[in-house]
């Protein structure tokens, strides 16, 4: 018997696609026939029932017939526990799964799909229930329709009050795919982590090295996450996807106020797709009381001065990550433009294809089937997307020049398929998300000789001092920022924003790329990993902060 006899043998004996659609689906299976049969799950099989029978039955007379149904299962498994000043606040450990159906009327053209949300989410059965789990599917399966008519009627009502016909259609065919991975699960040492956080919390008050300082320690909290999602998903178009992904995080929050009462904090920890790859104990308690220290030194800092500053500002590979995913890392994320207009996406790069948005010595890619760079795991990295269509490198820059964009299967102007990168948060809609961003300069300068560059740049434009980044916070505010002098001397600052940081400035003020590239994992809203060097930018505005300046507390706090 051939391989492929066995593949459609198996399939039809599994209730998974037809072989009329097997003849174009992509088959991924572990191993051999028995490996998939020892794989077979009855919840995804109950899925595929329910979606066949739901493609029979659904019909209201006089109505269209949906063109597309896809039902996602979400098992998700987590444990978070909190600590704060030495005690732990709260462990959780929670099990849930929901079901989310989506269905499209109309056609690949038009649809009913201009309703942000569109789709039912229903909590699922939590055990292995086939019938129970096609109970919910059907009741989801009834709501979900009659809301895609509705928008549906909506939308073509709302469509004729434009001259300007839709600029792509709404939804995109792909190949039926069935790739059947093991289940994931969770693990962590939940004791040993609660142990972690506790002490790390309380830190402040028990390490020699910052003991003098716990006094003046107004919140100190740490935390830990685990959690373990696997995806069960089936579709009209015959594809049939389980997979899964696990991720875990630690964090430390640690805050007090300068004696002028401005309001002082530094957050961090790691990120990982494994718990075995966050901190070491010694390293989270270091990083602990590196937060610290750094903070006790910001409370002694002097303010940025009132002149405004314009001019060179180096950004570690740190800083310069958050700057990327604010500035640059959403506007690829193809997102369809409002109704009516003539517009290719949304956001700053809607209609920069083509143009230039970095400088010529800088390449871009987003790059999901990157599992680690240079020993870090990548939270990043996925095979699948959530719409079950395979990942894809997607070269997104060329020597400076936007070449393309992240694509889901909701299409824009010029983009008329899927690249992959159709992403959904736990119970939401699939929408255009990155994965694993790589920005790689074409000429790099050793990151040890940008500070010297940066120092140099002050003595050559006759300027007392420039700025390096090291750490930044919400809505790009710079945490640790030093004020650097033409004799190299670092003198940290607090109390500055950056001013005229956007688009522009990548595209006209980075003039230089370290070869340092650093690493930055994040959870939300769903897991990513943006990778960039250092970057000095030749012209910034830095300014001092008009951020109010709150009371200190009136009496010591407990000893």
């Amino acid at each position: 018997m051939t391989m492929r006899t066995m593949f459609f043998k198996m399939f039809s004996n599994s209730g998974c696609p037809t072989l009329a659609s097997l003849t174009w689906a992509v088959c991924v299976v572990a191993g051999s026939a028995s490996a998939y049969a020892q794989q077979a799950d009855p919840m995804l099989t109950a899925m595929q029932k329910e979606m066949q029978r739901s493609q029979q039955k659904l019909m209201l007379p006089g109505m269209l017939r949906p063109y597309f149904m896809e039902y996602r299962l979400e098992d998700v498994a987590e444990f978070q526990a909190d600590a704060s000043f030495g005690a732990l606040t709260n462990q959780s450990e929670n099990h849930q799964r929901y079901v989310r159906v989506q269905i499209r009327v109309g056609s690949y053209k038009s649809d009913n799909s201009s309703a942000r949300g569109e789709g039912v989410v229903q909590i699922a059965p939590m055990d292995e229930n086939p019938e129970a789990l096609r109970y919910a599917l059907w009741f989801a399966t009834d709501e979900a329709y009659k809301a895609a008519l509705n928008a549906y009627s909506r939308k073509q009502a709302d469509l004729k009050r434009f001259e300007t016909p839709p600029t792509a259609d709404d939804f995109s065919p792909a190949k039926p795919v069935t790739k059947i991975e093991p289940l994931v699960k969770l693990d962590i040492d939940r004791d040993e982590w609660k142990r972690r956080v506790t002490e790390a919390s309380g830190l402040y008050a028990t390490d020699a090295r910052v003991k003098e300082f716990a006094q003046q320690i107004q919140y100190s909290n740490s935390s830990v996450r685990g959690l373990a999602v696997n995806r069960y998903l089936v579709n009209t178009d015959g594809t049939a996807v389980r997979n899964g992904y696990t991720a875990c995080s630690a964090a430390i929050s640690v805050g007090t106020q300068a004696p002028d009462g401005m309001r002082l904090s530094r957050d961090n920890g790691p990120v990982a797709s494994l718990a075995k790859d966050l901190d070491s104990a010694a390293a989270f308690k270091q990083r602990v009381v590196d937060d610290l220290l750094s903070l006790h030194d910001l409370q002694k800092a002097p303010v940025v001065m009132a002149e405004d500053y314009h001019g060179p500002v180096l950004f570690s590979g740190d800083a310069a990550t958050d700057v990327l995913n604010r500035l640059f890392v959403p506007h690829v994320e193809a997102d369809k433009p409002d109704a009516g207009t003539l517009a290719r996406t949304q956001g700053a790069f809607s209609s920069s294809w083509k143009q230039r948005v970095l400088p010529d010595f800088f390449d871009v890619k987003d790059d999901p089937s990157m599992k680690t760079f240079q020993g870090t795991s990548l939270v990043g990295a996925y095979d699948m997307d959530d719409e079950g269509v395979p990942a894809q490198p997607v070269q997104l820059v060329s020597k400076g020049i936007l070449q393309n964009y992240l694509v889901n299967r909701e299409p824009v102007k010029d983009f008329p398929e899927s690249n992959g990168h159709g992403r959904a948060a736990i119970g939401r809609r699939a929408e255009s998300h990155s994965g694993v961003m790589i920005f790689t300069p074409t000429k790099t300068t050793p990151a040890k000789d940008l500070e010297k560059k940066i120092v140099a740049l002050a003595e050559e434009q006759n300027r007392p001092f420039v700025y390096i980044a090291e750490t930044m916070g919400g809505d790009l505010v710079p945490r640790v920022l030093y004020r650097v002098t033409p004799d190299g001397k670092r003198e940290l600052v607090r109390g500055a924003v950056f001013d005229e940081l956007d688009q522009r400035s990548l595209r006209s003020d980075i003039t230089a790329a370290g070869d340092d590239p650093f690493v930055q994992n994040s959870l939300s809203p769903l897991p990513q990993t943006t990778i960039a060097p250092s970057l000095l930018f030749g012209d910034i505005a830095v300014k001092r902060a008009q951020a109010e300046q709150q009371k200190l507390p009136y009496y010591a706090p407990p000893k």
